[in-house]
């Protein structure tokens, strides 16, 4: 080869190689990507605690996109509260803010049915807890009541009872349970408020139900425990331990939740702190500016 040859050669492999490199240097990070600045890194489990006493292998994306899941799909794409009970005035207004923030959380259409009494529960499936309240048997609810009930169209039924929940005859209580086949979930309002919603403790119940609500929904659409940041989706054995995770799901959680419900992430974003900045969670209302200004 000629060293006329030879230069030429050169000179296209540079263009060829700054190209590449520029294109490279200015391909713009993902929405996913860009929030992840915005992702609190976990903690050391202390004991006591869901990951401290229950050892999760790591969901990847790669791990979510290949499991079994319900998905929205056309004439199936609507979230339905169930609540079972008799409720205060202010325990239904906390059910009414519920079902707007998953409104809004999953960007799908979201129904309460009509409350269904406590009759519905037979004497085999009610026990006193140690504390002295009523429980009633997560399973009962799920496979008796809410799967016999779920409307045609429903992609999930969420059921929300007055009553304190037991999944087990060896478990003190649970917040929250699913059926991730099936698309049903219940979770209880009970202790959220220690029993009485209050107008002094009407947030910090409301923001106990939509975390553990839009967590149990989360999980009916595929999503496990998440153990990459602090997020909604994370397990929790306590209510200090639901206080602590945010309502936020992590960047990574996001993903998996948009590859199977195509939402605006703005649009999302931006209803979400007009709802937390309306019911004054400010700590909530933080994290979602955060997460906009990422998008500016």
């Amino acid at each position: 080869m000629n060293r006329g040859k030879y230069s030429f050669f050169s000179i296209i492999l540079y263009s060829v190689l700054c190209t590449f490199f520029f294109s490279c240097q200015k391909r713009e990070k993902t929405y996913f990507e860009a929030i992840a600045a915005n992702d609190i890194k976990l903690s050391e489990p202390q004991s006591g605690s869901w990951r401290y006493n229950h050892q999760e292998k790591f969901q990847q994306f790669e791990d979510f996109q290949k499991s079994k899941k319900i998905k929205p799909k056309p004439g199936k794409n609507t979230i339905y509260l169930q609540p079972i009970g008799e409720f205060s005035e202010l325990q239904k207004k906390e059910i009414e803010l519920t079902k707007e923030y998953l409104r809004i959380y999953f960007q799908l259409e979201t129904k309460i049915l009509p409350a269904l009494p406590n009759t519905m529960f037979p004497e085999k499936v009610k026990r006193i807890s140690k504390e002295g309240q009523e429980q009633i048997l997560t399973g009962y609810i799920l496979d008796s009541i809410l799967i016999k009930r779920k409307p045609k169209d429903a992609v999930v039924l969420m059921g929300i009872t007055e009553k304190d929940l037991f999944p087990k005859m060896d478990w003190n209580y649970v917040f929250g349970q699913a059926s991730y086949e099936d698309g049903v979930g219940v979770t209880s309002i009970y202790r959220f408020s220690g029993g009485q919603v209050t107008d002094s403790n009407f947030n910090e119940s409301l923001l106990r139900l939509i975390k553990v609500g839009s967590h149990e929904i989360g999980h009916m659409f595929g999503i496990s425990h998440c153990l990459n940041a602090n997020c909604v989706m994370n397990g929790s054995n306590s209510l200090p331990e639901t206080d602590y995770h945010l309502a936020r799901a992590c960047s990574l959680c996001q993903q998996k939740l948009n590859s199977s419900i195509h939402y605006d992430h703005k649009k999302q974003l931006l209803a979400l702190k007009n709802f937390f900045a309306k019911q004054h969670l400010n700590s909530e209302l933080s994290r979602a500016e955060q997460d906009i200004n990422v998008l500016q």
